[in-house]
């Protein structure tokens, strides 16, 4: 079979030869692992490096990268990342997307794409993940944790409750921040403890819940801050950000300056921080996360002690003794911490003292005054800061047992550090990443051989650095030098530091890691110290200085501060110094113990999962992107330990591919497998490295995978595909021209797919343009005729106004009768909305009657019947009693006593009272058991009196009322009050009417009021004898 394209041919190479001066942005957005950009950017991994055992080759791979924006790289599966210093467009939704569901290795490396490989193998395989971060201070560990925390929330399946446990994750970063971040001199948002995040997830990859557990915070901070850093971000963000009304009742002022604790890095504001702006977001995040208003202002009250103990000082009497000099501190803690003040000065200027069951009060001289007070501003910020991690767990803690759950760890820990003056938390933070290393080696290795075992791949032994020696040197038992700072901190008698340096000297003297000046060589005597001792980690010598090894690792707080703290008012406080701890007589564990201990912990949680990492890399000190300090970033390369990573990964094959992926991308090379191989994987791979000239040295065929040994064997085959499809020879020997026929022949049929697919799409909006236009039309058009009798240019528009009225109208009809509003229709259907209207109305009335009980109507009848000449008309509407609070309400007018003015009032009756209202404000409470009667006249006026004893002086007397439902108002006020029996119609003339309403002197008065001096003579004349017949008629009775 014959296929000719030649008509097409000229074509087609014209297209690509134009796509070819777009190659290099191709090369760069598309598709970066493309191989051929590799002498511009650099190799993608650097497994894929030639010359792997040089350093320098190793740097340069970096900086070129670099220079093109290009962040990120791969050790085999571990990312090396290099801070940019600068915002780059490679974090949106959209590439989240990109690398959603991709192979590791088919696209760029990628934050994005280490975590979505952790997260379809926790899926896929069922296997706890975790992702370890390291790094120096300032390399983007904690902006890391951040990406892939937020790939998770975007990318996971959730529901509402899920997307607020998501919400809670992303809000835990700005709260620990805020007490767990600091301005150091390498990093204006430098982490000052570690930090391990569980995140599980449900069996369908949603995650339900979450746990923090935190490491190491450095609390010396909160005393001591070197010259050019701050203390915690907190203390800043409450001064700058709180409002007037809270720092008021904190007793604190905005100046930093004025507090102790804030003035010994001279540093109180930074220009890329803003404390008002972070302090406003970590509120929110309080909010969010679960905190409440009364938690809050407790941990405030804490933070504001603290600053507030800065301040206390000290002074020192004749005889040594120690004394407070400043009462007002002392009261404000007292206030804030819900302390005995007089017990809090005692206790910051004594120490109890436990010798043979009997207790003993020592003062404390100066210098012990002071540690003692910083003793406790330390102790009170480094509980509160664990209460708040355990806080925010319990806010991400799964709500209910999820079956087939899983987890992913994310660690975020200090990288190794070498300062100029290290001490105690540096051995810590140094001996850390001694262990991470250690676990790092050992499960690489792991990986390597459980993976050329799963290939059928001879193992081959790798030669590398063992750090166990280093870790035994520091945890060993007895003889390490965490043992031995632990014995000489218990010891009894005078011990310091500089007894704790000859111990190890002693112990440790013939050690190959261990050195100190006593010990070293006349060379390094000279860079040393008398104070200091070095030690040979794997990533380089580090001298540490003991000056304060004894202090910091004691961390004792006296027993009588804790006693105090015990008895705080504040629950957060009282939640962290538990009762127990000082009735128990067990000495705690020392600071260094402890965190060797919680490391095991750690290593043992990091060893049952499968691991991932990223390495985090500060390309300059200051902070400035397109800067690459070359000896720093080898600095770095060095104490991450990346070179022995990539020996390790490079000590037996350099490539590994899947088949179905190897063949995919190389068949074109060869005829045999163009354009489909129909055969099993591993014969299509044999026969197309043994097309290429594989020779049997650089490469083998494992069960699922090829290895290829040699970078250059991957290179060239790369460049040979690179070559064929840039069609950049014209002259093609007969298999491969057959190949490029081929190719043509795909191209052509992807093209005409693509244009009658973008045809079909353009037919479809030009579709859609169209009718939306002659809508557009149609309404202006029916807009304009709107007034005209109903024709085919105002139809459209008079049919979309009328469904717009009827729709409108069914979500907003009346929901009582007493309820008049009705939608205003258009002029169409004014007459159909008369007709609705009338219609729903007596549709509401047989409502109500049918809920009408008989009893009630016969009320009215016993009441009225036969004596109120309008009667028939007052009941011609029937009413019943409602059930709510206000069982009943109508409109009145009240006439005042004097000047007989006329009230607008709103009558509301209750089950035990009926009140007058204006507005909202109620002007007369009626109480039922104090109502004496009710008056009405038997004419059709709507008038009727409220009678109430003048000698009780909560009520103001008779209340003469006119309402137009008089009959209605009085049947219910007579069966709610039950005075049925009560209700006085006298029929007659005005003056018996007037007998009715003038039955006491202050209803009389106030009727007699409305009336010119004239008829008040001839009314009191008519009063008079009205009352005159009345106690005739009562005397002849009685």
């Amino acid at each position: 079979m014959r296929i000719s394209f030649l008509p097409t041919h000229n074509y087609f190479l014209s297209v690509l030869q134009g796509c070819h001066h777009r190659q290099v942005d191709i090369v760069r957005l598309v598709m970066e692992s493309a191989l051929t950009a590799r002498d511009r950017v650099g190799v993608q991994d650097f497994v894929l490096l030639e010359n792997y055992n040089s350093e320098a080759a190793f740097i340069e791979n970096l900086r070129r990268r670099f220079r093109e924006n290009l962040v990120y790289t791969y050790i085999g599966s571990v990312l090396v990342s290099v801070n940019p210093y600068k915002e780059l467009e490679i974090y949106s939704k959209q590439q989240m997307e990109r690398y959603r569901g991709v192979s590791f290795y088919e696209i760029s490396p990628h934050i994005y794409a280490l975590s979505d490989n952790t997260y379809r193998a926790m899926r896929t395989e069922r296997k706890d993940q975790c992702i370890l971060i390291s790094g120096e201070s300032g390399a983007g560990k904690t902006e890391a944790s951040k990406k892939i925390l937020l790939y998770y929330a975007v990318t996971c399946p959730a529901n509402d409750h899920m997307a607020a446990l998501g919400d809670r994750l992303l809000q835990s970063n700005p709260v620990l921040e805020a007490f767990g971040n600091a301005k150091t001199l390498r990093n204006d948002n430098s982490s000052r403890f570690g930090k391990y995040m569980d995140v599980q997830f449900d069996f369908r990859g949603a995650p339900v819940g979450g746990h923090i557990l935190n490491y190491l915070l450095e609390k010396s901070r909160v005393v001591h801050q070197n010259h050019g850093e701050r203390n915690f971000h907190i203390f800043y963000q409450l001064l700058e950000g709180g409002d007037d009304d809270l720092l008021h009742r904190l007793d604190l002022d905005r100046n930093p300056q004025n507090y102790k604790y804030l003035v010994k890095g001279n540093c109180p504001r930074v220009s890329s921080i803003s404390d008002k702006n972070n302090w406003k977001t970590v509120m929110k995040a309080l909010s969010v996360i679960g905190f409440s208003d009364e938690e809050v202002q407790k941990l405030l009250n804490i933070i504001a002690s603290v600053l507030h103990l800065g301040n206390t000082h000290f002074g020192e009497g004749e005889e040594g003794e120690t004394h407070i000099t400043t009462e007002t501190q002392i009261r404000n803690l007292e206030k804030l911490l819900g302390v005995d003040g007089s017990a809090l000065r005692e206790a910051l200027t004594h120490k109890k003292l436990t010798a043979k069951g009997e207790e003993m009060i020592s003062p404390l001289n100066f210098e012990q005054a002071m540690s003692a007070r910083d003793a406790l501003a330390k102790a009170m910020y480094g509980r509160t800061f664990t209460w708040l991690v355990e806080k925010i767990n319990q806010s991400l803690a799964l709500k209910v047992n999820s079956k087939g759950s899983s987890v992913i760890g994310l660690l975020d820990i200090y990288g190794f550090e070498v300062l100029q003056h290290n001490s105690f938390e540096q051995f810590c933070i140094n001996y850390c990443n001694e262990k991470l290393q250690q676990l790092f080696i050992e499960l690489t290795l792991r990986s390597e051989q459980e993976e050329y075992e799963t290939e059928g791949i001879a193992w081959e032994t790798v030669k590398y650095f063992d750090n166990k020696i280093i870790c035994d040197l520091i945890e060993e038992k007895h003889k390490g030098i965490i043992s031995i700072l632990d014995e000489e901190c218990l010891r009894p008698g005078e011990t310091c530091d500089i007894s704790f340096l000859e111990k190890l000297e002693g112990t440790l003297g013939g050690h190959p890691h261990f050195v100190t000046h006593k010990l070293a060589n006349g060379k390094t005597r000279r860079v040393m110290s008398r104070e200091e001792f070095r030690l040979l980690h794997y990533a380089g010598e580090v001298n540490y200085n003991v000056n304060g090894f004894m202090d910091k690792n004691n961390d004792l707080l006296n027993r009588n501060l804790k006693e105090v703290m015990c008895q705080s008012d504040n629950q957060i406080l009282n939640h962290c110094f538990r009762r127990e701890e000082v009735i128990d007589q067990k000495r705690p564990e020392m600071a260094a113990t402890q965190f060797k201990n919680s490391l095991m912990k750690l290593m043992e949680i990091l060893m049952s999962k499968e691991p991932s990492y990223v390495r985090c890399i500060k390309p300059n000190d200051a902070k400035q992107p397109g800067r690459f300090d070359e000896v720093l970033v080898r600095h770095q390369v060095k104490y991450l330990g990346l070179m022995e990573n990539l020996r390790v990964r490079r000590a037996g094959f350099a490539y590994r591919r899947r088949f179905e992926a190897f063949l995919q991308r190389y068949k074109p090379l060869c005829p045999d497998t163009w354009p489909n191989w129909h055969g099993k994987l591993a014969d299509g791979v044999s026969t197309l490295v043994n097309h290429l000239g594989y020779k049997a040295e650089e490469y083998k065929l494992g069960r699922s995978k090829i290895f290829i040994r040699f970078p250059k064997t991957l290179f060239t085959t790369e460049d040979a595909l690179e070559l064929m499809l840039s069609l950049s020879k014209p002259c093609l020997n007969g298999s491969h021209w057959l190949s490029f026929l081929i190719v043509i022949g795909y191209l052509c049929v992807v093209i005409v797919i693509q244009s009658g697919w973008r045809g079909m799409k353009g037919r479809r909006r030009a579709k859609k343009r169209r009718e939306a236009a002659e809508l557009i039309r149609r309404f202006i058009k029916g807009f304009i005729y709107r007034h005209e009798e109903y024709c085919p240019e105002n139809a459209y528009f008079l049919d979309h106004v009328r469904y717009s009225f009827l729709m409108k109208l069914s979500k907003n009809l009346p929901k009582n009768v007493l309820d008049r509003n009705w939608p205003t229709p258009p002029p169409s259907l004014v007459e159909a909305s008369e007709h609705l209207q009338r219609l729903h109305l007596q549709n509401m009335v047989m409502k109500y009657c049918r809920r009408i009980q008989p009893e009630w109507k016969k009320q009215p009848s016993e009441i009225f019947k036969d004596q109120k000449d309008s009667y028939p008309q007052g009941v011609g509407s029937c009413f019943g009693l409602q059930t709510w609070c206000v069982s009943y309400g109508v409109s009145v007018v009240k006439y005042d006593r004097r000047g007989f003015k006329p009230r607008p009032r709103q009558l509301l009756l209750t089950n035990t009272y009926a009140v007058l209202v204006d507005r909202t404000k109620i002007k007369q409470r009626i109480d039922y058991n104090a109502l004496r009667g009710i008056s009405v006249s038997s004419l059709s006026d709507g008038m009727f009196v409220l009678h109430m004893p003048n000698e009780d002086n909560k009520q103001k007397g008779d209340a003469v009322l006119h309402c137009n439902h008089v009959i209605e108002v009085v049947t219910k006020l007579a069966m709610m009050a039950s005075k049925i029996d009560h209700v006085n119609i006298n029929p007659g003339r005005v003056s018996s009417t007037l007998t009715v309403f003038c039955l006491s002197c202050s209803t009389y008065h106030l009727i007699l009021s409305l009336f010119s001096p004239v008829w008040r003579a001839v009314l009191s004349l008519l009063w008079l004898g009205a009352r005159r017949e009345s106690l005739i008629s009562s005397g002849a009775q009685s």
